[in-house]
Order: C-alpha cells, then sequence, then structure tokens
C-alpha cells in the first residue's frame, strides 16, 4: 500500500530481478527458433529457461541482443531521429511489447479511466446545475452560464500547469493529485454559502479537473504494447460514464428536490443542485482514494529515460513484467550497450534553492521548441491546436448548456430524463472507433473526420425543429458520434508526440481547449438573442475541425510511439 509521501515521490529504484530473462548473444539463435529447444544458450540462458518454463522464455526466444541493435538502427534510419534518447525509448518500446498486454495495463485502463470520469462528471455536474442555481440565488439562467465560466478558469489553468509539470517534475504527482483537488473541492462546493462562493469552488475543483485528461493519456499511451496503441481510443467510453453518471444523479436529485419557483425559492427548498454536486464529489474522492491506495503506478520509463534515469527506468519496466506475471530481458546494460551510457550524476549535491529553481527553468519554451523541430511535426502541432481549439468552442457551446436547450420545450423531469438518454447513446462511440482506427486507408485521422464531420451535420439538425422528441433522437445521435470523436482525438493527440514533451504538448493541446470553453458561454451570453446561434456556430466550428484533420500530415495506425 502506498505511503503518502508517494504522493510526490517520482523515484523508484526497487529492481525485480526474478523477471530478468537474459538476452541471448549468439547471433544464431533468431525467432525461429524452437522455444522449447534451449541448445546453444549459454548456461545462464539455459537454466533460466528451464526455471521459467516456455511462458518466462517469451521474450528471450523472440530476440538476441544483435537482432534488437539491428531492429533499433533500422527505426533510427526510419524516424530521421538518432539521439540517445530516441534509441532507449525504442527499446523501451520493444521492451513492453514483449512484455505484452496484461494485468497493469488494465489496471491503468480503469485508472486513467477515472481521469476521464472526473472531467466530463463535472463539466456535465455543472451544466446540470444552472437552472436551480438561478432560482436560489437570484440570477437569470443567462447570467448562470458564468458558473460554467469559473468552472472553464480553474480547467484552463490545471491544463497548462499539469501538462507542464508532468514533463517537469513526473506523471505520478500529476497523477494522484489532480482527482484529489477535484474530490475535494467538489465536496466544498456542495456546501457553497452563495453564488461567488460557488463560483469560486468551481474554479477550484477545475485546478484538478483540467489536469487530468492531458496527463492520464500521456501515462496510458507510455505504457501500452505499440500493438496494443488502439485500446486509447476506448479510453473515451470512460467520458460518456461521467455523462451518464452526472446525468443519473441529476435526475434522481433535482427534479425531486428543487424550488418549482423562483420567487419563493430558499436554500431549504433547493436541495437538489447540492446533493448533486456533493455525490459528484464524493464519487470524485473515492476515484482518488482507488487510485492511490489500490494501485502502484510506476513512473513513466520514457520520461525516466528523458531525465537520465534510467536505472529507475529499468526498475519500472521491471516493475510492469511482475505486474504481468511475465518476464522481461530489459536491463541498465542492455540500454547502455545500445542506446549510450547516461550522463554521470553531479557529485555535487544541490542545495534546496538549486532544486527549485531547476523546476521552474523546465517550465520554459524550451519544453516547446521541440514540437516544431521539423516541417511535419510543426504543421501537425499545429493543426492539432487548431482542432482541439474549435472543438473546445464548438462541444461547449452545445453539451455544457444542453438541459438548458432541451428544457425550453419539455418539463424539468423530461428535460433530466432526456439528458440521461443522450448520456446513454455516448457510450458505445468509442468503442466503434476503437474496432476503425486500425482499418487501412481509414486509421485514427479518418474515424476522427468522419465522426466530427457528422457530429458538425447532427447540431444544424438539432435546429431545424422545435419537436422535444426529434430534438431527442438528434442529441442521442449527436452524442455518439462526438464520443467517437473525441475517442480517437484523444488517443491521436498523445501518439503523435514524443514523449520528453508529451505532457507539454497535450497540455497545451487541452489549456486551448479551455480557453475556448471559456469563452463558449460568454458568446451564449452576449452574442445573439436567437437561441439556436451558438448552435450553428457550435456546428460551424467542427466542421473547421474537420477540415483541418484531413490535412494532418501524420497518420499514427501501426506506428510506434516514441
Amino acid at each position: 500500500m502506498p505511503d503518502w509521501k508517494d504522493l510526490f515521490t517520482t523515484r523508484d529504484r526497487r529492481f525485480y530481478p526474478d523477471v530478468v530473462t537474459p538476452l541471448a548473444r549468439d547471433t544464431t539463435y533468431t525467432a525461429s527458433r524452437d522455444p522449447t529447444d534451449t541448445s546453444g544458450l549459454n548456461s545462464t540462458n539455459a537454466e533460466s529457461l528451464q526455471a521459467k518454463g516456455v511462458a518466462g522464455a517469451h521474450a528471450t526466444t523472440q530476440l538476441t541482443l544483435d537482432e534488437l541493435r539491428a531492429e533499433v538502427e533500422q527505426g533510427v534510419i526510419v524516424s530521421g531521429h538518432d539521439s540517445s534518447y530516441d534509441r532507449k525509448a525504442k527499446i523501451i518500446n520493444r521492451a513492453i511489447q514483449d512484455i505484452g498486454m496484461g494485468s497493469y495495463q488494465w489496471g491503468l485502463f480503469v485508472l486513467c479511466g477515472f481521469g476521464w470520469i472526473a472531467d466530463n462528471l463535472w463539466l456535465q455536474g455543472v451544466a446540470l446545475t444552472l437552472t436551480p442555481l438561478s432560482k436560489e440565488f437570484g440570477i437569470s439562467e443567462t447570467d448562470s452560464r458564468f458558473a460554467t465560466c469559473a468552472l472553464f478558469v480553474g480547467l484552463i489553468i490545471g491544463a497548462s500547469f499539469w501538462g507542464i509539470a508532468s514533463d517537469a517534475i513526473g506523471r505520478r504527482p500529476a497523477f494522484n493529485c489532480t482527482l484529489f483537488l477535484c474530490g475535494a473541492f467538489g465536496l466544498a462546493a456542495g456546501g457553497a454559502p452563495n453564488w461567488v462562493g460557488t463560483c469560486a469552488l468551481y474554479s477550484c475543483l477545475g485546478l484538478g479537473v483540467g489536469g487530468n485528461m492531458p496527463v492520464d493519456a500521456a501515462i496510458f499511451c507510455e505504457c501500452l504494447p505499440p500493438d496494443s496503441g488502439n485500446i486509447l481510443s476506448a479510453l473515451a467510453t470512460w467520458w460518456s460514464v461521467g455523462t451518464l453518471i452526472a446525468s443519473m444523479l441529476a435526475w434522481a436529485f433535482i427534479p425531486n428536490f428543487s424550488c418549482a419557483d423562483a420567487a419563493t425559492c430558499t436554500r431549504a427548498d433547493n436541495w437538489g443542485w447540492r446533493y448533486l454536486v456533493l455525490s459528484l464529489g464524493a464519487v470524485t474522492f473515492l476515484m482518488f482514494l482507488c487510485r492511490f491506495f489500490l494501485f502502484t503506478y510506476y513512473e513513466s520509463p520514457k520520461f525516466l529515460v528523458a531525465r537520465n534515469r534510467q536505472d529507475e527506468a529499468v526498475a519500472a519496466v521491471q516493475g510492469i513484467a511482475r505486474k504481468n506475471r511475465t518476464t522481461t530481458w530489459l536491463t541498465e546494460e542492455v540500454l547502455n550497450e545500445i542506446g549510450g551510457h547516461a550522463e554521470e550524476e553531479q557529485a555535487k549535491a544541490k542545495s534546496t534553492t538549486e532544486i527549485i529553481t531547476g523546476s521552474f527553468e523546465r517550465f520554459s519554451y524550451q519544453q516547446i521548441l521541440p514540437l516544431f523541430a521539423s516541417k511535419r511535426l510543426g504543421f501537425s502541432t499545429i493543426l492539432i491546436w487548431f482542432c482541439w481549439t474549435c472543438i473546445g468552442m464548438g462541444y461547449t457551446l452545445f453539451n455544457a448548456f444542453l438541459p438548458q436547450y432541451l428544457g425550453a420545450n419539455s418539463s424539468t423531469y423530461e428535460t433530466y430524463r432526456n439528458y440521461a438518454i443522450t448520456a446513454v447513446c455516448g457510450i458505445p462511440g468509442p468503442f466503434l472507433s476503437w474496432a476503425m482506427v486500425d482499418i487501412p486507408y481509414i486509421g485514427r485521422k479518418g474515424t476522427m473526420a468522419i465522426s466530427t464531420c457528422i457530429t458538425a451535420v447532427l447540431l444544424f439538425c438539432f435546429t431545424a425543429t422545435k419537436d422535444p422528441n426529434v430534438q431527442l433522437v438528434c442529441s442521442a445521435l449527436e452524442s455518439f458520434f462526438q464520443m467517437m470523436m473525441y475517442g480517437v482525438l484523444y488517443a491521436y493527440t498523445p501518439e503523435v508526440f514524443p514523449a520528453p514533451n508529451r505532457g507539454t504538448a497535450t497540455g497545451i493541446a487541452s489549456c486551448l481547449n479551455r480557453i475556448a470553453g471559456l469563452m463558449a458561454p460568454i458568446i451564449g451570453i452576449y452574442a445573439s438573442e436567437n437561441p439556436v446561434a451558438p448552435i450553428y456556430a457550435a456546428g460551424g466550428l467542427l466542421l473547421a475541425a474537420f477540415v483541418a484533420m484531413v490535412f494532418m500530415p501524420i497518420e499514427t495506425r501501426g506506428k510506434q510511439t516514441v
């Protein structure tokens, strides 16, 4: 069970020699060899295979040191990047590939999914409280949208800080802190005394929520075997689960425990939104406790290699093998022999001031410049950030105020019921994207572009009628294809960027998404008296994102992340 100090600890040098099966050095020992035949191996390898059995010998029978060196050299030639980090990242990719998909990765799938749940749990949860907030605190429903603005202020700061912090100080602190912050402040928001206090606490919980998705995407991406990368698309399923939880709780509490009339509304008669927020806070804090106490997360091996902490990187990979009940051939000697020796640590100990100063120096433009190291990567970076910006505003213009759009032609009960139905329809979307992202000639880009285009068209269809049943069909289909779009976007984004700057790149993308989302309620409040104008704007923004996706130069299907 983790110690509380593990909340911030990133170093881990616990090695597991019992899971290590050394690589063979005999070049005649190839992958085509019978795995039960130990002839030709040195005595250490033969004894290891006999002791562990065929299953434990899988990695060794697949690869020799010379074959690994040739594979890395070929990868360097193909990628055009030849540095110590690039070589070691490819070695780690192969080591994780040989370990395979196991209990460690599936555990991360669930626990990183908690971050997805929390993100939409609170985005939709705040949207669901707007109407009862306006009644209790005596503000108009239009002005109540400033609560969403307050949340997005926190999301912007959180996405910026935690994305860059994950590259500067490690993935583990962000992984542990984000859910804690949004759970603690979420519980506090349930007791907010007034309108200003509610908005302030929404902003504070946004500090934690904002960091979940960019950090968790990087974490899961860097621990997946390369041939299982399409599972990243399935993470968006948890996003739909967050919407479902928020909508179901809102359906249970708000129609039954809310004021009917704003003129006579008091706090004692309007506990529905507080029950909702307290429940969401409790769910989030429970997810933090599960993440912290029930699972041991090893710091990202690629992050550690990028920081010249390769002993910890090796220990992390060995820990993953141990969790998966298998073996690995990765040792420091293999990394040194093929990737080059790590820089020696300075003999002189650094003072506390120097450590703090060094940490802040990492939060600089030097983290961003590598994202434009080549024209192809730079163009991809710009297009990805553009898509995140357009989708951030378009999504929020429609979904953050969907209860108000649905409520214009329905009773309170029907509004929250229809919202719950819409949430349920979004859950299968990521599974379809999971199936499509590895189809030749479609891949990540094609799946993302198709689903984005259909989502935009459905937004325009939503405005064509005031029939609540037709609007329910349109919003349900929009939810399905929207979850497809997000499923691929969140998988594709971290795959494009190299690990040393992946957290920064995804953090900036998430930050731009939140800034655009912050603009959405302001546009909805001031831009037009026409209630459907924001929905038209949302459709146009998604169409712009669709065009950008078509021109993205990098397709990550079948390629290793570095």
